[in-house]
């Protein structure tokens, strides 16, 4: 059964008073779209509101996001301050964010440097890797590592070097790798939740405000593959 965060179950990773980090579940929405649906933003709003008993509106920033069928780390700004250099932080790749993703088939290599030419569909909300760069394409690349052999998948742990649009998605397709779960890059079946079989494990910043190395672990969803490593 699927659980959306709420303000009293919301799973927190690190708070204080410029940052608050949630570790977030699979259909949790971080900024408002099109569907209505109340996004992790408003979610964490609420749980500060009532826990410190906060007047008025509450001051919360979207740093990043993540997709919805995806879990993990995701950091909001509790401070105009904060949210600035967070902001000027994660544009010029100041973090360091690892990725742990399940595929069902092997990739080429146990480890290797993939790139890619990224070309986004609006229509369809994807992105297509292309080897060669084609117009309106951006460059993306990224580390992975075979890091656990199940019995019919395989799990990676993945490091960025670029923050392009469905990324890892689109560069696991490419390369035969979709993620489980993933239909819309190649997967042959859903998960019962919705989600897909990448979380956004480990990130590496420095705080905002006191300048402090973070490194912030969020723990993979209680699942039965997720629960073998």
């Amino acid at each position: 059964m699927k659980i959306i965060s709420t303000k009293d179950n919301l799973q927190i990773l690190h708070e204080d008073n410029h940052i608050i980090v949630v570790n977030k579940r699979v259909g949790d929405i971080v900024q408002g779209d099109k569907t209505g649906d109340k996004p992790l933003s408003e979610v964490v709003k609420e749980y500060i509101k009532a826990k410190y008993n906060k007047p008025g509106d509450v001051f919360l920033g979207v740093v990043h996001r993540l997709d919805r069928p995806t879990t993990g780390i995701v950091v909001f700004a509790r401070t105009s301050k904060a949210l600035e250099r967070l902001n000027a932080m994660f544009s010029n790749r100041e973090t360091q964010k690892t990725y742990w993703a399940v595929v069902k088939d092997k990739p080429p290599k146990t480890s290797d440097t993939l790139v890619h030419f990224l070309k986004r569909n609006e229509k369809n909300n994807t992105s297509k890797a292309h080897l060669k760069e084609v117009p309106e394409s951006k460059k993306a690349s990224l580390d992975y590592t075979i890091i656990k052999e199940l019995n019919n998948y395989f799990t990676l742990e993945i490091n960025l070097h670029t923050g392009r649009h469905h990324q890892i998605r689109a560069q696991l397709q490419a390369i035969g790798c979709p993620i489980k779960g993933d239909l819309k890059y190649g997967f042959d079946r859903s998960n019962p939740d919705g989600g897909i079989h990448l979380h956004a494990r480990k990130l590496a910043f420095t705080h905002p405000v006191s300048k402090e190395n973070m490194e912030i672990v969020a723990s993979t969803p209680n699942d039965v593959i997720w629960n073998t490593l």
